[in-house]
């Protein structure tokens, strides 16, 4: 493992040199799901969602991010950013840095716990709205070229579409291609912020091009200068790291049965400190060794 402090080091240095990952989910958070700047929010749907939707969005409510179980058995699930359009759509938006192969049931799993959670007990099947969810993801993942992909409940052969209840939007931020700012879609524009590649003067040309961009930077900043913020930022930074940094070792030394087995290992504990509200423990555990042995210990996923 890399040691702390030269991580910890490492990233507050990018941080002052304006090289942070927007798509750092503490951050993400604070500025995407804070009832404050939910004219953030609405811009970047709208660059997403305006077209399949047909209009343009004009006001959201946001929801809470944990879906409780009905019994003690089932999963707890905790969204990145939950809220309702103002025509009535239900909205999940999830930020994913780290690829653990499950993407795709994964997203599933999670607009159908909004889909369900929408119908309360009386209603009738007619009263369910839609579900709409957004991925933004930090690594290839889907077969087409382009950055952008929508996916529904269609006829193979015919095309037909079912209904609109089930919407799933992938934004895959490697496959973006930077261009010049005036050349971008509105949506182009969120992928090249969401990249955290720009220079300097690339982002202030985003910034005077739009609006709520500017006003992204500009949160940015507040998050940095609160204390609490910036250590989650950091602790969120380092695990990742050092999730990404086991992998790289373990395929250097061509032991990928091995690596497999510690990615399942580890994508294992993650379920389970999620379903236990624990989840700060995986990061307080990043660069300490000894800590994530006994947590591994402590759910039986080694001897």
């Amino acid at each position: 493992m890399h040691d702390r402090k030269q991580l910890e080091e490492q990233i507050l240095q990018a941080i002052q040199s304006h090289h942070y990952d927007p798509m750092n989910d503490v951050l993400f958070k604070f500025i995407f799901g804070k009832v404050e700047r939910k004219d953030i929010t609405m811009d970047f749907l709208n660059s997403v969602l305006e077209p399949s939707l047909g209009h343009e969005i004009k006001d959201i409510r946001f929801l809470s991010t944990e879906m409780i179980p009905q019994n003690a058995n089932e999963k707890l699930t905790r969204l990145d950013v939950a809220c309702e359009l103002d025509t009535g759509e239900f909205v999940d938006v999830e930020v994913q840095v780290v690829n653990y192969h499950n993407m795709g049931r994964r997203t599933l799993y999670y607009w159908a716990g909004m889909y369900l959670m929408n119908l309360l007990k009386g209603e009738n099947y007619r009263s369910l709205r839609p579900v709409i969810t957004i991925n933004i993801v930090a690594f290839k993942l889907l077969p087409q070229e382009d950055p952008h992909a929508m996916y529904g409940l269609y006829n193979i052969e015919t095309k037909d579409r079912l209904n609109k209840d089930l919407e799933i939007h992938f934004l895959e931020i490697p496959k973006f291609i930077n261009k010049p700012v005036q050349e971008m879609t509105k949506m182009e524009r969120w992928m090249a912020y969401f990249s955290g590649k720009l220079d300097q003067r690339e982002r202030e040309e985003l910034a005077m091009n739009e609006a709520e961009i500017s006003n992204a930077y500009d949160a940015t900043k507040v998050f940095f200068q609160t204390p609490q913020e910036r250590m989650d930022y950091l602790n969120r930074q380092m695990a990742i790291m050092d999730y990404n940094y086991g992998l790289q070792s373990a395929e250097e030394r061509g032991e990928e049965r091995g690596m497999q087995k510690e990615q399942d290992r580890m994508s294992a504990l993650i379920r389970l400190l999620k379903e236990q509200g624990r989840e700060s423990e995986l990061f307080e555990a990043a660069g300490k060794p000894e800590m994530l042995q006994k947590l591994y210990r402590e759910f039986h996923l080694i001897e």
